[in-house]
C-alpha cells in the first residue's frame, strides 16, 4: 500500500506498541540493561542494543546472558533487569512527542487498545503515571498463550478485542519486531521514529518522524470525522 491510498483509508480500531512508541522506555530499558551489566561485572556486547531493540524481557534476559557467556545467570539477569527497569520507569516517565496527542484525539472514537511484550503490570503502570490508561480498550500483552512479538498473537488478539477484523485495524509501531507482528497478523502499520532504510521501513504503510507528524494529525482528523459522536 502507498502513501497516498492508505492516507484516503481510516481504521476501524487503533492498537498501539508501548515502548518507544507511546512511552519513551526505549532509553530506560537501555539504561536497565547497563545497569544489569555492571551489576553482574559483565561488558555488553558490541551492538547489543541494536539486538535487544523490542524483544521480550524475559528473552532479552536470556539474551543477556548468553552473549556475555554466562548462560546460567539467565533468571537472575532477567529479574534484575525488570527490576531496574520499573524503578527507572517510575522515577521518570515520559510519553513519546505526539502520543498524548494522538490518542487524545481518537479516544471515545474509534476503539483503542496497547499490544506490548512487557508485562501487564509494567505497560498499566508506565500508562497510568503518563494519564494514558484510561483511554485504552484493552491492553494486550505476551504471556500464556499469546506468543510475543514478532509472532503476531498480541495484535492478533487486540483486534479481536477491538471487534474488528484485522485489516480494518491500524497498528502503531517503532520497531520491526512489532511491524513483523501486527503485518502478521493482518493489521496496516504506521511506522514511526527515526526514518529507517531497507526493510524495516518498507514493511509498514507508512512512517513518520513523530506522532505529532502534520500528515498524521491531519489524517487522524479524518478518522475522527468519519467514525462520527463519540462512541458510549
Amino acid at each position: 500500500m502507498t502513501d497516498h491510498s492508505i492516507l484516503t483509508w481510516s481504521p476501524a480500531a487503533i492498537v498501539f506498541d508501548c515502548d518507544g512508541t507511546l512511552m519513551d522506555t526505549e532509553r530506560h530499558w537501555q539504561d536497565a540493561r547497563n545497569h544489569v551489566f555492571r551489576e553482574f561485572g559483565l561488558r555488553p556486547p558490541l551492538g547489543f542494543a541494536a539486538r535487544a531493540q523490542g524483544v521480550h524481557y524475559t528473552e532479552c534476559g536470556s539474551l543477556m546472558a548468553r552473549e556475555t557467556g554466562k548462560p546460567e545467570l539467565t533468571y537472575d539477569m532477567t529479574h534484575a533487569l525488570l527490576r531496574h527497569f520499573m524503578a527507572l520507569v517510575d522515577a521518570d516517565p515520559v510519553t513519546m512527542p505526539g502520543a498524548a496527542a494522538l490518542v487524545g484525539m481518537t479516544t471515545r472514537h474509534l476503539p483503542l487498545a496497547v499490544a506490548s511484550n512487557c508485562p501487564l503490570e509494567v505497560v498499566e503502570s508506565c500508562l497510568r503515571r503518563a494519564g494514558l490508561l484510561g483511554h485504552f480498550d484493552h491492553i494486550v500483552v505476551a504471556g500464556g498463550s499469546l506468543r510475543p512479538k514478532p509472532r503476531p498473537d498480541v495484535y492478533a488478539a487486540a483486534a479481536k478485542l477491538c471487534g474488528v477484523r484485522p485489516r480494518e485495524a491500524l497498528a502503531v509501531e517503532d520497531s520491526l519486531t512489532g511491524i513483523e507482528s501486527a503485518r502478521g497478523a493482518g493489521l496496516r502499520v504506521l511506522g514511526v521514529g527515526p526514518h529507517p532504510t531497507g526493510r524495516t521501513a518498507e514493511r509498514a504503510d507508512l512512517w513518520v518522524d513523530t506522532l505529532s507528524d502534520r500528515k498524521l494529525t491531519s489524517w487522524a482528523r479524518s478518522w475522527v470525522a468519519e467514525a462520527g459522536p463519540p462512541l458510549g
